[in-house]
C-alpha cells in the first residue's frame, strides 16, 4: 500500500509566492540607495542578527537544544575580524572565515556537554558562557581593548563600483545573508533535517530509527555558532568597532527573543524577529509629557510590554499566526455551504 501523495500548492499560491519574492527581492536592492548611512548602518545590524537568530533557531527549533549563550558566538566572530584586521592587517574576508571556524570549533566545544544534559540544565551552561565573555574581553583588555573597545579600518567599496562605503557593506552582507538562508531552509528540509526533528521531537526514537544523537547535537550546535559568529564577523565590516560592552547577557536574550518571537522551527521567524526586536523600540514613543518619564526609563517599559502583547496575541510567534490565519480561510473557503428551507419543502410540526 502507497502512502498518498502530499497536496500540491495550487498555481495561483505559487505566483502569489514568486511575486512576494520579487517584491522583496526589488525592495532590499533599493534600500541603501535611498536612506541615510545611518539607517543603512540599522538595516546591516538587523541582517547580521538574522544570521545569527537563524542559527539558533537551528538549534533550538529544529534540534530541541535550548541556549541562551548565541551573543558570546556572535562576539566571538566579531572580536576575530576587529583583531585580525585592525591589529595584523589581515583581509577582512580572511579575518571573517577565521572568525567563523572559531566560532564553529568553540560551538562544537560547548555542544559536547549536550550530549550528557539537556532542557533548562544545557541553558544554564550556555547562559554561564553568555555571562563569562564579556569578562574574558576585559581580562585580556590589552588585546580586545575591553570596555574601551577597538577601532578596524573601514571595509571600502571598490574604485569603480560607483557605491557608497555603506551602500557596498550592505549589497555584501545581504549576498552572505541570502546563501545562508536559502543553505539553512534547504537543510532543515532535507534528511539530516529531518533527523534534527527526530531528535526535538523524540531522542529515544529517533536513535532507534539510527539517527546518531551525538554526531548530530554536536555538529548542529557548532554550525549554530558558526552562523552567529558570520553575523557578529559581518557587523565588524560596517561598525569598524568592537566593545565588550556590546556582547553581554543582554544579547544573548534578544537573540532568544527574536526566534520565539518571529516563529520557532520556521524560515522566516529569525529574519521577522530579528526586524522587529530592532525595530520596536525605535517606533516607540520616547516620552510621555503627562506621566513625567524619560524616555531612557520609558523605553524598556514599553519594549516590554509591546513583546509580552505580542505573544499574548501569538504565543507560536508570527509565522504561527500567519499559519492559523491562513488555516483559517482555508477551512472557510472548503466549508460547504449549507442551504436553507425552500419555499416547497415542509417544515416538521412540533
Amino acid at each position: 500500500m502507497t502512502a498518498p501523495a502530499l497536496p500540491r500548492p495550487s498555481t495561483a499560491t505559487t505566483m502569489a509566492k514568486v511575486v512576494g519574492l520579487l517584491a522583496l527581492a526589488y525592495l532590499l536592492y533599493w534600500l541603501p540607495t535611498f536612506y541615510k548611512a545611518s539607517q543603512v548602518g540599522t538595516f546591516i545590524r538587523v541582517m547580521t542578527l538574522v544570521l545569527a537568530a537563524m542559527g539558533l533557531n537551528m538549534l533550538t527549533g529544529y534540534t530541541g537544544q535550548i541556549s541562551v549563550g548565541h551573543g558570546a558566538f556572535y562576539g566571538i566572530g566579531a572580536y576575530s575580524v576587529a583583531i585580525l584586521v585592525g591589529e595584523y592587517e589581515w583581509g577582512h574576508f580572511p579575518a571573517l572565515a577565521v572568525g567563523v571556524a572559531l566560532s564553529f570549533v568553540v560551538g562544537m566545544a560547548i555542544g559536547i556537554p549536550a550530549l550528557r544534559i539537556r532542557g533548562m540544565y544545557l541553558a544554564l551552561v550556555t547562559l554561564g558562557l553568555a555571562a563569562l565573555f564579556p569578562q574574558i574581553l576585559q581580562r585580556f583588555s590589552d588585546i580586545t581593548g575591553g570596555t574601551q573597545g577597538m577601532r578596524v579600518s573601514k571595509f571600502e567599496a571598490p574604485e569603480g563600483s560607483g557605491l557608497a562605503n555603506d551602500q557596498w557593506q550592505y549589497y555584501v552582507i545581504l549576498a552572505f545573508v541570502v546563501v545562508a538562508f536559502v543553505l539553512v531552509r534547504n537543510g532543515v528540509r532535507s534528511r539530516p533535517g529531518r533527523a534534527m526533528v527526530a531528535i526535538r521531537d523524540n531522542e529515544i526514537a529517533a536513535e532507534v530509527m539510527g539517527v546518531r544523537l551525538s554526531a548530530y547535537k554536536v555538529l548542529v550546535f557548532g554550525i549554530s555558532a558558526a552562523l552567529a559568529g558570520l553575523g557578529g564577523g559581518l557587523l565588524v565590516f560596517n561598525t569598524n568597532y568592537v566593545s565588550a560592552n556590546s556582547f553581554t547577557i543582554e544579547l544573548s536574550i534578544l537573540i532568544l527573543v527574536m526566534v520565539v518571537l518571529g516563529g520557532v522551527a520556521t524560515p522566516w521567524g529569525p529574519v521577522i524577529g530579528a526586524v522587529l526586536v530592532v525595530y520596536i523600540p525605535e517606533w516607540l514613543p520616547k516620552d510621555i509629557p503627562l506621566l513625567d518619564v524619560e524616555g531612557s526609563a520609558l523605553g524598556p517599559v514599553l519594549f516590554a510590554a509591546v513583546l509580552i502583547l505580542l505573544m499574548a496575541v501569538a504565543p507560536d510567534g508570527i509565522m504561527g499566526l500567519v499559519r492559523r490565519i491562513k488555516g483559517w480561510a482555508l477551512r472557510q473557503r472548503r466549508a460547504p455551504d449549507v442551504p436553507g428551507p425552500g419555499p416547497n419543502d415542509s417544515v416538521p410540526s412540533h
